[in-house]
């Protein structure tokens, strides 16, 4: 019998020893300076936001999305644009502050707005502290903006997201679901067509401002000095198809 015993726990030790060694490391962690999505939620300022008020740290999925709720239908509703997100001013330059409850060996962490990323740091596989701040230029950008900000982890096919809904060089507020350009012409619409031609970088452009890229017409919706990477149909936010 005593044998028999001491086999069994030699089995369970061994069986309990390849599940610890095989099984990803959990790995938590959110942005909640500004406040993301998640944070506002579990901070009580967004209702109906689901099981996600308890766990902010928990919006894990596949890398590569490009979503708030990381492809996971338990937090689909912070991937709901009829919410009343809460908008935080932010400067030109703004810091974005991670907030980990298990951390875990990075890769990398990535903010987008819209298909155009921001800002890129790497995490050079290293563990990082119980917070992390990144510095992010969001030049070329202006008013009302969605910032997707992804935490890659380095040794797992898996990502944590938060998306911060911010005001850059503006004041607080409430963002609506898909912003409006409205005009009011009297006769004939006037286009504005200065600077006009193809698009190019390192041109200021101005709203209204009329370019071709690639045989098609953009108009800009937002002023901002234009760099390889910003071509009109990779920033919406930015261009306008006419």
């Amino acid at each position: 019998m005593r044998r028999l015993l001491t086999l069994i726990a030699v089995v369970v030790i061994a069986v309990a020893t390849t599940l610890f060694n095989t099984t990803p490391a959990f790995a938590h962690g959110y942005v909640n300076s500004p406040p993301s999505r998640q944070a506002n939620c579990a901070q009580g300022k967004v209702s109906n936001c689901g099981p996600v008020i308890y766990e902010p740290q928990s919006v894990e999925g596949a890398k590569g999305q490009r979503n708030c709720h990381a492809g996971d239908s338990r937090w689909a509703p912070l991937s709901d644009e009829s919410k009343s997100w809460p908008v935080a001013a932010v400067s030109s330059t703004a810091s974005f502050t991670w907030t980990f409850t298990a951390r875990h060996a990075t890769r990398d962490y990535e903010y987008y707005i819209g298909s155009t990323r921001v800002g890129y740091v790497a995490g050079n596989g290293r563990q990082p502290p119980s917070t992390v701040t990144h510095s992010i230029n969001l030049s070329g950008f202006s008013g009302k903006q969605r910032i997707l900000a992804i935490w890659n982890i380095a040794d797992t096919p898996m990502a944590f997201y938060s998306c911060i809904d911010v005001n850059i060089g503006g004041t607080p507020g409430t963002p609506t679901s898909t912003p409006t350009v409205t005009s009011t012409p009297t006769s004939t619409p006037t286009v504005t067509t200065t600077p006009s031609g193809t698009w190019k970088a390192g041109t200021a452009y101005a709203t209204g401002n009329t370019v071709t890229y690639n045989g098609s017409s953009y108009r800009c919706v937002q002023p901002h000095t234009a760099i390889a990477g910003w071509e009109p149909p990779n920033v919406p936010a930015l261009w306008q198809k006419i």
